[in-house]
């Protein structure tokens, strides 16, 4: 701070500035982020509507710049950090939002406007290829002039590509507002404009503060998911890996002691299991039973008789469900002959009726 501006802030000020002052440093203190936001160009109809919009989840407070100054250096604990971004047309912001979702909420509630001569340009300015829908005349002279690739086709004035007129930083002259005007073209954004916002120690600048949601949510959710691959990998106990841990140790003991044939309760029906299908398997590949053990030649044998039973069960549910079949054929037959004898019957009454 040079010596002026420490006399200039020592010196007595007149009471309704302190008055000021005060209520700007309980602004400053009464919420959990504060920021510096631009507001020129915007309208002060649009100004106040935007500070309705943002009721209820930031405030704006508008003041000399002088008091802004002295408000930030006397609520201190950081924020004074600020003072070097009070210039031009600025205000206080303030909420207890993080100052993430405040920039995203500042810049969702910008409007695109039209720029005028004198102005800088916020971006480069292009002239898009296309029908002007403008009716040929001195107009297509106007946006050559300005720049644009136009011509007069099929009876209206058309830019053959797009053009770019003026590149951001530039200053916009007259004629150029003029063919923007006419065009429909508004290069600007209208809005409140974060400079710096302070929350819990940090200053952070809009770059840092513009990050896509979305992509961030992904990368946090990868950088989670490699680092549970290295803790399980690494066999480094956590409280979201230990279940994994546990279960990767259990598969891997048991197939040892099935490697080992480890005779543990946890595998010991499968590793009879195993040996019951390994002697299974050699006693098929010898042709002679008499070659084998007295023990082998039951196993093939009860292995036979199942099959056999297999079979003779198989055969018996078929002969039942013939024999069915042929018993509901008969009482089909059965049943057919009654109602042909029933119908004789009436017949015979019908006819006796008529004789009497």
């Amino acid at each position: 701070m040079s010596q002026s501006e420490s006399v200039r802030k020592t010196e007595t000020i007149p009471q309704w500035k302190q008055d000021e002052v005060d209520e700007l440093v309980d602004f400053i203190s009464s919420y959990a982020s504060v920021g510096i936001v631009g507001v020129e160009g915007i309208p002060s109809r649009q100004l106040q509507a935007m500070r309705r919009d943002l009721h209820g989840s930031a405030a704006v407070r508008m003041s000399r710049n002088t008091l802004v100054e002295r408000a930030l250096d006397e609520a201190g604990e950081g924020v004074e950090q600020l003072t070097e971004f009070v210039a031009g047309q600025v205000a206080l912001i303030g909420t207890n939002d993080n100052p993430f979702g405040l920039f995203k909420q500042l810049e969702a509630s910008k409007t695109p406007a039209p720029i005028s001569a004198g102005e800088v340009a916020p971006n480069d300015i292009v002239i898009p290829e296309g029908d002007t829908g403008v009716d040929p005349g001195p107009f297509v002279g106007e946006l050559q002039q300005a720049g644009a690739d136009a011509r007069i086709q099929e009876g209206s004035i058309q830019v053959l590509s797009d053009s770019t007129v003026l590149e951001a930083g530039e200053e916009v002259d007259q004629q150029l507002a003029s063919v923007l005007g006419e065009m429909g073209i508004e290069p600007k954004e209208v809005g409140l404009d974060l400079k710096r916002v302070y929350s819990e120690g940090v200053l952070f600048t809009p770059d840092e503060l513009e990050i896509d949601i979305e992509e961030y949510r992904a990368d946090i959710q990868s950088a989670a998911s490699a680092a549970r691959n290295l803790s399980i990998n690494a066999t480094y106990p956590t409280a979201q890996t230990a279940p994994s841990l546990i279960a990767k140790a259990t598969g891997e003991a048991k197939s040892v002691a099935l490697s080992g044939a480890v005779e543990s309760p946890d595998v010991l029906g499968e590793l009879v299991g195993k040996a019951d299908g390994q002697v299974q398997a050699l006693v098929d590949q010898i042709d002679d039973p008499e070659a084998l053990p007295e023990e082998l030649r039951d196993i093939d044998t009860a292995a036979d008789d199942e099959a056999a039973d297999a079979d003779d069960a198989a055969e018996a549910d078929e002969a039942e469900a013939a024999d069915e079949s042929e018993a509901d054929d008969a009482q089909a037959d059965e049943d057919t002959t009654e109602e042909a004898e029933a119908d004789g019957d009436d017949e015979d009454d019908d006819a006796l009726g008529t004789l009497f």
